[in-house]
């Protein structure tokens, strides 16, 4: 497993991310956005992130843009986690999609969020083949979520 992590830049960190979690935490979604909270597996404290809620074929994942961060790694050691929009907040279960199952998800995942977080690709977009899609799936964590009732 690669350790690829690609830091976004200033303007993102201190204005879009904030502006989009303090959107989200006021129960208006930007495109699919949630606040994700997932307990530290370290700290055991919950930590939060603004992410993007991708859904394929009624089926709902998480994506990491920018790699193996420290979601990706909490989410691996807790399992899963919450999924904040306003005051609704639905707890789920992850489970970590193997590389070669990533292609038509981060293909997804571009067409529709390509503006915001290309740059973290390395020049992969929604036109591309599925064997550059399988080249970058490592550097990209994707897991399947599921909302318990």
């Amino acid at each position: 497993m690669s350790t690829h992590v690609k830091k976004p830049g200033w303007f993102t960190v201190n204005v879009l991310n904030r502006l989009v979690a303090w959107l989200t935490r006021r129960g208006l979604s930007v495109r699919g956005s949630r606040v994700l909270a997932v307990r530290g597996r370290k700290s055991g404290q919950w930590r939060t992130t603004p992410v993007n809620l991708l859904t394929v074929h009624g089926e709902q994942y998480l994506v990491a843009p920018r790699g193996h961060v420290q979601w990706t790694r909490n989410m691996r050691a807790a399992g899963g986690g919450e999924l904040h929009l306003g005051g609704n907040v639905e707890v789920f279960t992850a489970a970590e999609v193997a590389d070669d199952d990533k292609p038509p998800l981060l293909r997804a995942y571009l067409e529709r969020w390509k503006a915001e977080v290309g740059v973290f690709f390395d020049g992969v977009g929604p036109d591309s083949s599925d064997d550059e899609l399988r080249r970058i799936a490592p550097d990209h964590p994707v897991f399947r979520i599921t909302v318990r009732s």
